[in-house]
């Protein structure tokens, strides 16, 4: 019985010692609790979040329609022969550079040499009897005066003079034309350009009504480069001139792409429009004259032309990725109004340039628009701002 009272005055200390213990762990969950609640303000409003910010300024801006076209050359020659004969010369190299009046093939000029003797045979004669019609006349007109001659038969020897005057005529006239068909057998090149292929080998017959040329001379020192433009931009133009939105970028140069987008290293100029739309496909025909003295440019080719539409001399333009669009697909942008607070605000967008948006309407020079991070500024959250960078393009390998 001893032993057992000896054993309550240990169990007594062990439950002093956890009681302890307890509270000790009890008071320091209760400071603990304090320290957390003295930072909850700043957990509650959370890590600023950051977005992307430009301002926008005035700037030019030149609008341009990028329509697909091809290149025909500035002036085609098809090389056909004027008169008929064999050919004994072919007097070009293939796909060379030949100039004006340049000979390009050798008829056989024989018969045309032989054409032109007898023709000048004729003449002589005809103006033989000329001669004799002159002096014959002028014999009779002296006895008519002279009432020595009956008037019937200086009627007879005055028209005797002029048939033989209109013989020498004809025969001159005869002559011309035999040496034209004589230098006509010499085929020569009515322009200057490159000549193709050669359709016709030495030994074949030239004829006059042959529906293949000979050859073809295509001069593209400068080429056309024919496109179509969509009629509805030429109204929508027409209405930005008459409201002031725009300014006249008719004389502006015509930038040429390749059909890989590569940019050509020169400058078109467009020579005209029609003033009719094409009924089938809505779209007016339009030719840009391109300069090619390297060649480089071949008829037939496909080329893309960045054609001037409009310019804008004091553009606001955002970029595209900070234009939002409502359900309705109304376009707003997000508006920084100070440091800490944005708002929403819709727009009016003309067109997009480069990536950029031109804004017509519902934004004013100076003001801060969000680029990147919109959606993040609804939670109310403080914002980090940092300046938009717009992505670099992928360089070409």
């Amino acid at each position: 019985m001893a032993a057992t009272m000896r054993l309550y005055p240990t169990f007594a200390y062990a439950v002093v010692v956890v009681g302890a213990l307890l509270l000790s762990a009890c008071k320091d969950g209760a400071d603990g609790s304090k320290a957390d609640g003295a930072e909850a303000p700043t957990d509650a409003l959370g890590a600023p979040v950051r977005i992307a910010v430009q301002t926008v300024l005035p700037r030019r801006v030149v609008v341009y329609d990028e329509l697909p076209g091809r290149v025909s050359a500035r002036r085609t020659a098809e090389i056909r022969p004027q008169v008929n004969g064999i050919i004994q010369k072919v007097l070009f190299t293939e796909g060379t550079e030949v100039a004006a009046d340049q000979p390009l093939f050798q008829i056989d000029a024989a018969p045309f040499a032989a054409d032109v003797e007898a023709a000048a045979a004729i003449l002589a004669r005809g103006e033989a009897d000329l001669f004799n019609a002159t002096a014959k006349h002028k014999r009779v007109e002296a006895l008519a005066a002279a009432r020595i001659a009956s008037p019937a038969a200086l009627g007879d020897a005055t028209a005797t003079l002029a048939q033989a005057r209109a013989s020498v005529a004809e025969a001159k006239a005869n002559l011309t034309r035999r040496e034209l068909e004589r230098a006509h057998a010499t085929i020569r090149s009515p322009i200057a350009g490159r000549i193709g292929q050669a359709l016709v080998t030495e030994g074949s017959l030239a004829s006059v009504g042959a529906q293949t040329p000979l050859a073809v001379v295509q001069q593209i020192d400068r080429v056309y480069l024919d496109v179509r433009q969509p009629s509805m931009g030429r109204e929508l133009l027409e209405e930005m001139l008459e409201t002031g939105r725009s300014e006249d970028a008719g004389a502006l140069p015509v930038n040429i792409l390749t059909i890989t987008g590569k940019p050509y290293a020169f400058e078109g100029r467009v020579l005209f429009s029609e003033s009719t739309v094409d009924p089938g496909t809505g779209s007016i025909a339009m030719r840009v004259e391109v300069p090619n003295p390297d060649r480089q440019l071949l008829p037939g080719m496909y080329l893309r032309a960045k054609v001037p539409r409009a310019i804008y001399a004091d553009a606001l333009t955002v970029p595209q990725e900070a234009v939002r669009r409502a359900g309705s697909g109304r376009p707003y942008l997000t508006i920084l109004v100070d440091d800490k607070t944005v708002a929403n605000r819709d727009v009016e967008l003309g067109a997009l340039v480069d990536r950029q948006y031109v804004v017509l309407s519902g934004l004013k020079a100076g003001e801060t628009v969000v680029v990147q991070g919109q959606a993040r500024t609804e939670g109310g959250q403080p914002l980090e701002l940092v300046r938009y960078e717009p992505a670099k393009p992928h360089s070409e390998t």
